[in-house]
């Protein structure tokens, strides 16, 4: 079964690069023993390496680990590269992330009040 990102409750991006060939049990190492985060309470961790092009994503779906792996064949992420941090994304950041996007986004024009002439 895949994982729908969004009825995900937390999305976790970990910053910087990751051994890509940790699997299942060396990513999970790192989620526990670095980060101190519980790896059953409904959240999606994300990890990449040192090429831009390719993640995976490690999810507990309630009876075992799913370790997802993607590759794009044209584009990058746009990967936050400061090491020793996690960071919790919304489902628009996710988006962003995956549309090779940066997750912080400038933000909109925000609304006037009214003004007097």
């Amino acid at each position: 079964m895949l994982v729908d990102f969004t009825r995900v409750k937390n999305i976790f991006i970990v910053c910087g690069k990751t051994d890509m060939r940790k699997s299942i049990d060396g990513l999970a190492s790192i989620i526990q023993y670095e980060y101190n985060l519980d790896l059953y309470d409904d959240a999606i961790f994300l990890f990449c390496g040192g090429k831009a092009d390719r993640f995976k994503a490690l999810y507990w779906d309630g009876d075992g680990f799913i370790l997802l792996y993607k590759r794009f064949n044209d584009g990058k992420l746009r990967w936050p590269r400061k090491s020793e941090e996690i960071m919790q994304l919304s489902n628009q950041q996710l988006r962003w992330l995956l549309e090779g996007l940066s997750i912080i986004q400038p933000t909109a024009v925000k609304r006037g009040g009214k003004t007097t002439f």
